[in-house]
């Protein structure tokens, strides 16, 4: 199918800005790109560790020439001008009802057969660990790969922080800063293809994603990770917010929908 001329348009006016902004920015070391898969509709499942590292992924797939889809809070189509500019880029609307939840599998759905990618953080939000490292995954971005058959990429990146540190208040722009981002093999989830959806096998497909994120993080920082993942609910860790040091809220991965990039189930 491929994107549609209002969506390719909107995207290339978006990047006559976005580009030149994040070049000034930040100096850029890319690698792998060629592992992207072409002519498919993909998942890319980065680390998170800024608010700002969804444009540093965005700026590498526009460069690729894969348009980028992000998930975002469902209120968001509402607000003028903004709502306009996410549905005619086809982002996914994300709602914590059932019905919600459907809808935005089928965007999602319909991004991958236009031959887009598909941005989800399977940490769900920035890492809890103290050392910027992935954490435990959520079961999102598994289950949409189990669901469509489409390839998972797994994409690390490192620098974007310095830029921007997590939960920062402002920018630290000089001295400029280098952002190195590496682009793996696609992750092997045959095992789990014909398998039922259970709690087991959307667990071992996510715990596959996240150990091939972590193995890029690794190579990118040239540092050993922990032996043991950051689990923010045995930390009792909030999942959402900057105040996250706090008592966990209760939030179940197999709930539908939800704001959050790596929850859409």
């Amino acid at each position: 199918m491929g994107e549609s001329r209002g969506s390719r348009v909107m995207f290339t006016f978006l990047g006559l800005w976005v580009r030149p902004v994040m070049n000034a920015l930040m100096a850029k070391e890319w690698r792998g790109q060629e592992k992207l898969p072409r002519d498919t509709g993909i998942i890319v499942c980065p680390n998170h560790v800024t608010e700002i590292d969804p444009v540093v992924i965005a700026h590498l797939l526009f460069n690729q020439g894969i348009m980028p889809h992000f998930l975002a809070k469902a209120a968001l189509f509402d607000v003028p001008v903004i709502g306009f500019i996410l549905r005619t880029i086809k982002q996914v609307p994300v709602e914590r009802t059932s019905a919600g939840a459907n809808r935005s599998l089928e965007a999602a759905r319909e991004a991958l057969a236009d031959g887009g990618g598909i941005i989800i953080y399977p940490e769900g939000t920035l890492t809890r660990d103290p050392d910027m490292w992935p954490m435990k995954g959520r079961t999102g971005a598994a289950r949409l790969a189990l669901q469509t058959g489409a390839p998972v990429v797994p994409i690390a990146h490192w620098g974007a922080q310095e830029v921007f540190p997590r939960y920062a208040k402002r920018f630290h722009l000089f001295p400029r800063k280098r952002v190195r981002v590496l682009v793996g093999d696609p992750v092997d989830l045959s095992e789990f293809r014909d398998a039922p959806l259970t709690k087991t096998t959307l667990d071992g497909a996510t715990d596959r994603i996240v150990d091939a994120i972590t193995d890029l993080v690794a190579e990118l920082r040239g540092e050993q990770p922990p032996a043991e993942r950051w689990d923010p609910a045995r930390k009792q860790q909030k999942l959402t917010g900057r105040d996250f040091e706090g008592r966990q809220e209760n939030h179940d991965d197999a709930a539908p929908g939800g704001p959050v990039p790596g929850d859409l189930q």
